[in-house]
């Protein structure tokens, strides 16, 4: 089977993790470790939820992309897709569009698709973001005017490859992933 990374994108609450926590329970599809530079929060384990990195180690790693967020540095770096890809050759990774649009910049053709998450309505980001205790109403003033700047960023990168591309609305990962296929590997192939 050909190597595949699973570039799971959207807004904020629109279920990323989970599609990508679902892609890893029923199919054993690893996601990617990513780095960055800021402190762990309780619970979380190193080389688990993230590559705590010094600034200086951090330097050190071959990135697709990073970014700076509040001070901290985060990236994917190729040396973490090649660690997810010794575990099976389908693996997953969350990233923001701009990170989407940079991996099917960086990597083969062949070996990227992107499932770009969306809601069908405002109302259920809405209750998303309110069981997950987030500011909502300063976040839905954002939102309006971000997804509509996403959906956009989105459908030019479509233009160019839309055979690499699959958007999905829905409540449940089973539900957003079932109209595409019964298994990934065959999400490849449409």
């Amino acid at each position: 089977m050909k190597r595949k990374v699973f570039v799971v994108t959207g807004n904020t609450g629109t279920g990323k993790t989970s599609v990508t926590k679902y892609l890893n329970e029923f199919y054993e599809m690893p996601k990617v470790v990513t780095h960055t530079t800021r402190q762990p929060r309780a619970g979380e384990m190193d080389q688990v939820d993230y590559y705590f990195e010094s600034h200086d180690t951090f330097a050190q790693n071959h990135y697709l992309e990073q970014v700076t967020y509040d001070g901290n540095q985060y990236g994917s770096s190729r040396e973490g897709l090649e660690r997810a890809f010794e575990k099976n050759p389908l693996i997953t990774i969350v990233l923001d569009t701009q990170g989407a649009a940079t991996y099917l910049e960086e990597l083969p053709a062949d070996e990227v698709v992107v499932i770009y998450l969306t809601v069908s309505k405002e109302h259920d980001l809405y209750q998303r973001l309110v069981k997950r205790g987030d500011d909502v109403q300063k976040f839905m003033n954002v939102y309006r005017v971000k997804n509509t700047y996403e959906i956009h960023r989105f459908q030019r990168i479509y233009k160019h490859r839309p055979m690499l591309l699959k958007m999905m609305t829905g409540k449940k990962p089973k539900t957003r992933l079932m109209p595409l296929c019964k298994h990934p590997s065959k999400m490849i192939k449409d």
